[in-house]
């Protein structure tokens, strides 16, 4: 393993190369260009607010906030799921042509979501000074420690079904419904406390929960996570993303045959 990190050191270079390129190209030709990246996220929060604090009311005080602060990384993860996915068949010219470490791929497309991520956070801050909500300074500081956790974790996921979708083309659209799923089952709409008790150990089972369980520990509740709650991410994110890439090279053998 400490090979493959020590190669994919060596090529940073085309991983910010390739970060850059997608930054620019993401919204090149529209109109708001890179403003969607702040537009994006408001304009969902707006969507889920009115539904489930005008139509589907659950009584959770300050709701816009309390869905805000899981749906921005929410988006991300879910980035990460369904576009991770095809990172390696976007670019099957480069893989069958030019010798790289071929998690590079899957690397970029992360980095550049996460980037996305941390400024869509900028709204969110902005949201939390200007509605006079404010934060808890000693939890900040546990921020970007559930962000690096979930960026392993995203990236775990992305060079998984990066390689499977090589071989499974149809992987990618049935992604698309999972990411969906996937949502409804994670805390991102609802609390923790709703769940059923007797339903609570398989659902801890959910990588993503700890992880938003962190993050609206520090924004909504304005308190430091718990220790339990961040050990249980930083594991679960590490398993996934060892998993990953141990499947990831075991598979990209085939690649330049299959693409």
């Amino acid at each position: 393993m400490s090979h493959i990190v020590k190669e994919i050191y060596q090529y940073r270079q085309m991983i910010f190369s390739l970060v850059r390129k997608d930054l620019r190209g993401r919204y090149k030709g529209s109109v708001l260009g890179f403003m969607w990246t702040f537009i994006n996220p408001l304009l969902q929060l707006m969507v889920y607010t009115i539904v489930f604090s005008v139509i589907m009311r659950n009584g959770i005080e300050q709701y816009y906030l309390f869905l805000f602060v899981a749906l921005v990384p929410w988006i991300f993860f879910s980035s990460a799921l369904t576009g991770g996915s095809t990172s390696i068949l976007g670019s099957a010219d480069m893989v069958k042509k030019i010798y790289f470490p071929r998690e590079v791929l899957p690397m970029a497309y992360i980095t550049s979501s996460f980037v996305n991520m941390v400024l869509s956070f900028l709204v969110v801050f902005g949201v939390l000074l200007v509605t006079g909500y404010g934060f808890h300074p000693a939890a900040l500081l546990y921020l970007p420690l559930i962000m690096a956790v979930e960026y392993l974790l995203a990236l775990g996921i992305a060079l998984l079904t990066s390689a499977l979708t090589v071989y499974f083309r149809d992987l990618a659209y049935i992604l698309n419904i999972i990411a969906m799923a996937w949502q409804f089952l994670t805390p991102v709409m609802y609390s923790a406390s709703q769940v059923p008790e007797r339903l609570m150990p398989i659902w801890r089972l959910n990588p993503m929960t700890p992880v938003i369980d962190a993050y609206r520990d520090i924004l909504y509740y304005k308190q430091i996570p718990r220790i339990s709650t961040l050990t249980e991410a930083a594991a679960l994110g590490i398993i996934i993303l060892v998993a990953g890439e141990i499947i990831f090279c075991k598979l990209q053998r085939g690649f330049a045959e299959e693409l």
